[in-house]
């Protein structure tokens, strides 16, 4: 079953404010055999909000389009691409806003997640520690040294991790008893949405939005990526190319990790939390969305018990236990 997506331009719920619209600008919906179901959605991060689930009986209403038309306004209608009530494994989409919703949703190992925590946190104290030493100016990031081509290569390492993690996941196996190589890693690209995360480090005047897999491309996948290309040349070959050891593709490398922990575990996690691995994270970072694809969102299939009122109003489905359990597909690619 597949649900629609659209913005709301007003908000016509009996008894509800009707301003509800301005915030919560998105709109998802669908429909069971008796009502029809929407769910509000806003920025940041794009959070579906099932704690403002609105449901209606169908009678009176020729289609679900003409139903988010008069009670939101709904614009720029689209199908979604997920089935309702389906996941993906490992991949992290807003509506997973509840940590037990998204360890079942996404099927996380939690000694994995914890040892995954250390090697990144490992990462950015690191960095921390170098930056008392090299201002993130401009000038400065072109700097190089050892222990920025030590980091690079133990950053780069841990992506390298990451990726495979996935692959495996998927069970995409290597060739032929080789290696992966970047011509496998580029495949998990737009499956992951590596693209939707921005990251600012907080300590730069400059403010510049970092997203690391940006210019990546299928038609050249290492080199595509400058900071992972400098790992390649400075690991293999240092005394010419030591000066590929930039704090620009350290610190790149290293947020190219913290994407990698958001997509598979939820940003929330980084953001909201209040253990040590969140508080190193944003002491130095700061993480945002842009410019995501709502189609690609997760929609929970909803409960309607029998003689469940045809009245339109709004409820927590979540908190009210009628959000059904989540069906989970595997990675593929």
């Amino acid at each position: 079953m597949k649900a629609i997506c659209y913005r709301n331009t007003k908000t016509n719920i009996p008894r509800w404010v009707n301003t509800l619209h301005v915030e919560q600008k998105y709109g998802y919906a669908y429909e069971t055999p008796t009502h029809f179901v929407h769910f509000y959605g806003k920025e940041p991060f794009y959070i579906i909000s099932v704690g403002l689930t609105a449901i209606e009986g169908k009678a009176g209403y020729s289609c679900i389009e003409d139903w988010v038309k008069e009670r939101f306004g709904a614009e720029d209608i689209k199908e979604m691409i997920y089935d309702v009530g389906h996941t993906i494994e490992g991949v992290w989409r807003p509506s997973l806003y509840y940590w037990d919703d998204s360890c079942s949703a996404l099927r996380i190992d939690m000694s994995e997640q914890v040892s995954q925590e250390q090697a990144i946190r490992l990462l950015v104290q690191k960095l921390d520690k170098l930056l008392f030493y090299i201002e993130p100016s401009l000038e400065g990031l072109e700097s190089y040294s050892h222990k920025t081509r030590d980091l690079l290569i133990l950053s780069c390492t841990e992506v390298e991790n990451q990726w495979r993690s996935f692959l495996l996941k998927s069970n995409t196996l290597p060739q032929n008893g080789r290696n992966y190589t970047t011509n496998d890693y580029i495949k998990l690209l737009n499956k992951l949405y590596l693209n939707d995360f921005k990251i600012k480090l907080r300590n730069n005047l400059y403010q510049v939005k970092i997203s690391p897999f940006a210019t990546w491309s299928a038609s050249n996948p290492t080199a595509s990526l400058a900071w992972y290309e400098a790992y390649n040349k400075t690991k293999h070959d240092r005394y010419n190319n030591f000066s590929q050891a930039k704090l620009r593709y350290v610190i790149d490398s290293i947020v190219a990790n913290i994407v990698l922990y958001a997509v598979r575990y939820s940003p929330l996690v980084l953001i909201n939390n209040t253990n040590d691995f969140s508080a190193t994270i944003n002491q130095l970072f700061s993480i945002s969305m842009e410019n995501v694809d709502i189609r690609t969102f997760y929609l929970p299939e909803i409960e309607t018990p029998e003689n469940f009122t045809s009245e339109c109003f709004v409820y927590d489905s979540y908190q009210e236990g009628l959000n059904k359990e989540w069906i989970v597909d595997p990675l593929v690619l």
